[in-house]
C-alpha cells in the first residue's frame, strides 16, 4: 500500500505552496507562502522516495523522521505525521518556515541529487502542524507525575523554550526569566511577520502556559534578579540568552545618526505589528518610508532587513555584501525573494567611510575575492582607487552579533567563556563549569541557526533530568 503511494517523483513534479505576488506582498507583512491543500500534500510528499539511507533526516539537526511522516501524509494518516513530527520537534510549524531547507534537508534530498527536484519538506511540515493545531490535536503539557525540582531558564527563546517543554513534559517545574514584555526571543522580535507570522508564536508560547511553564518577562538578569538568586531559586539553572550584541562597522563616520542597528530596526518594525507604542519608529528614526536605504551585510538578518524596508516604503533598498552572490551565508530562497520585491544587490563592495550627520552618503569599496582563508572561503580584498558613492538616508548594520560579557554582567568569574566570548559549555550536554548550569544556543555557538538551538534545548533539558535522577540516586543511598 505505503509502496503504491510513493516513489512518484518521475512522474510527478516538485510543486511549492503558490507565492504571492511580488507587488502585492510589497504592500503587508503577512507570510508570502499560501497553504498547501490536503491533496496538494498528499501528492507532493508522495514523491518521496523512501531511501534506505535517508539524508534529509542526517542533514537534519533534530534528525526528524521525515521520511516516515511524509508517507504518512501521503497516507492521509495527517495526526499520526504530526505524533511522529512533533516527537523530534518542540516547534515543527516554526521550522518548517523558517528553517533554510535549502541548506539542511532538502539541500540533500536524493531526488534533487537525481535531477528530479527536492521534495517540498519545509512546506509539508508547515502543512501537517498548521493542521494539526486546526484540529485540536496540539493540547496543553499535561506531565503524568509532577515532580519538586525546578529549573530556571534564562531566555525565552527557541532554546530556552524547547528544553521548558521537554522539563514540563517529564513533571519538572521550569520557569523562563527573559529581559523582553514578550516570550520567544528572536522569533518574537527579530524575524519579520513575512517568514512568521506572529501569532503563530504566540499559540505556541500560550500552549506552554497553559502546560505549566511559568515566565517572568521583563527580568533583566543581572540587573532586576542576581544570576545568584536564579541560581538559589532553582536545582539547575539553564543559559540561553542567544547573542544580542552587534558587530559596530568601522571606518570614518560611522558613528552618525541615520546608522542603526538591524536588531534595533526589525524590533521596532515587530512591535509595530503587535500595535505596541514605539517613538523610535513613529519619529522616522527606525522606519524606511521615503527613505533611500543601504543594509550591510549578507546574512539571513540582512534580508529580514532589506525586506522590511521595501514593506515600509522606502524609496530604494540596496544590499552591501562584501564576497559574491556565491559565497553568501544567507539562504539563496531569501536572496530571491528579496530580489523579486525590488532589492538592489551590490555584491563584492564594503562602506569605506559615511559622510553626513544624519547620514547623506556611503563610500563603497568595491572587493574582489583573494585567496581562502583558514575556514576555506576566499577573503575579500580592496580594489586599489575602487570606489564610488551612494547616497543614503538610512544604513542598517546586519553584521552579525557576538556574546555579551555575562561573567562580568552576573558577576559570575567561575563561568568560563571562549576566546569568543560563548560560553564554554560541554558539547550535546550543555554543562558548563559551574555545577548544575547549562548553556546552550547561539551564546555557547554563536550566532546559528533556530533549530540548532531547539537541539540544543532539547538535549540539555535530557542531561539536566539524567543529572537530577543521578542527584537523587546519590542522596537515597
Amino acid at each position: 500500500m505505503a509502496n503504491e503511494q510513493m516513489l512518484k517523483f518521475v512522474t510527478v513534479e516538485r510543486d511549492m505552496p503558490e507565492k504571492r505576488d511580488a507587488e502585492v506582498r510589497r504592500e503587508d507583512f503577512g507570510e508570502i507562502y499560501a497553504e498547501y491543500a490536503d491533496e496538494k500534500a498528499k501528492e507532493q510528499s508522495a514523491r518521496c522516495s523512501q531511501c534506505g539511507v535517508p539524508y534529509c533526516q542526517n542533514h537534519c539537526p533534530l534528525h526528524n523522521n521525515i521520511p516516515d511522516w511524509l508517507r504518512l501524509t501521503a497516507e492521509g494518516r495527517l495526526q499520526e505525521a504530526y505524533d511522529i513530527s512533533q516527537a523530534t520537534n518542540t516547534f515543527p510549524e516554526i521550522c518548517g518556515r523558517i528553517c533554510p531547507q535549502d541548506r539542511l534537508c532538502e539541500g540533500n534530498c536524493v531526488i534533487e541529487q537525481s535531477g528530479h527536484g527536492t521534495v517540498t519538506i519545509g512546506a509539508v511540515e508547515k502543512y501537517i502542524t498548521d493542521t494539526a493545531w486546526e484540529e485540536g490535536w496540539v493540547q496543553p503539557i499535561a506531565p503524568q507525575v509532577e515532580r519538586t525540582e525546578s529549573v530556571g531558564i534564562i531566555g525565552a527563546g527557541p532554546g530556552g523554550l524547547a528544553a521548558a517543554d521537554v522539563l514540563r513534559q517529564a513533571g519538572l517545574q521550569a520557569t523562563v526569566y527573559d529581559r523582553y514584555d514578550r516570550a520567544g526571543g528572536l522569533l518574537t522580535y527579530g524575524i519579520p511577520g513575512f517568514k512568521l507570522e506572529k501569532d503563530v508564536v504566540m499559540r505556541r508560547i500560550d500552549q506552554l502556559e497553559q502546560g505549566g511553564v511559568a515566565f517572568e518577562m521583563n527580568c533583566d538578569v543581572g540587573q532586576d534578579v542576581s544570576f545568584a538568586d536564579i541560581q538559589a531559586r532553582h536545582n539547575a539553572v539553564l543559559i540561553a540568552t542567544g547573542v544580542y550584541k552587534s558587530r559596530e562597522l568601522p571606518g570614518p563616520g560611522a558613528g552618525a545618526s541615520g546608522i542603526v542597528r538591524a536588531i534595533d530596526y526589525l524590533t521596532a518594525s515587530n512591535r509595530k505589528s503587535f500595535g505596541d507604542d514605539v517613538p523610535e519608529f513613529d519619529s522616522g528614526e527606525l522606519n524606511a518610508e521615503g527613505k533611500r536605504v543601504i543594509v550591510i551585510g549578507g546574512g539571513d538578518t540582512a534580508m529580514d532587513c532589506v525586506r522590511t524596508a521595501v514593506r515600509q516604503g522606502a524609496t530604494s533598498v540596496k544590499c552591501l555584501y562584501r564576497r559574491d552572490r556565491a559565497n553568501m551565508p544567507g539562504s539563496q530562497r531569501e536572496v530571491a525573494n528579496a530580489e523579486e520585491e525590488g532589492v538592489e544587490f551590490v555584491w563584492l563592495s564594503a562602506p569605506k567611510a559615511f559622510h553626513g550627520n544624519p547620514v547623506s552618503t556611503v563610500k563603497v569599496q568595491q572587493m574582489r575575492l583573494g585567496p581562502p582563508d583558514a575556514t576555506g572561503r576566499q577573503s575579500p580584498e580592496e580594489i586599489d582607487g575602487a570606489d564610488f558613492d551612494e547616497p543614503a538616508e538610512l544604513v542598517i548594520k546586519a553584521l552579525g552579533f557576538e556574546a555579551e560579557d555575562l561573567p562580568a554582567l552576573w558577576n559570575q568569574s567561575g563561568l568560563e567563556v571562549t576566546r569568543w566570548g560563548t560560553v564554554r559549555a560541554e558539547y550535546g550536554t550543555g554543562r558548563t563549569s559551574l555545577q548544575g548550569v547549562y548553556a546552550i544556543g547561539d551564546i555557547v555557538r554563536g550566532a546559528s541557526l533556530v533549530v540548532w538551538a531547539i537541539r540544543d534545548g532539547r538535549d540539555a533539558a535530557q542531561t539536566i533530568l539524567d543529572d537530577l535522577q543521578g542527584a537523587q540516586a546519590v542522596a537515597a543511598e
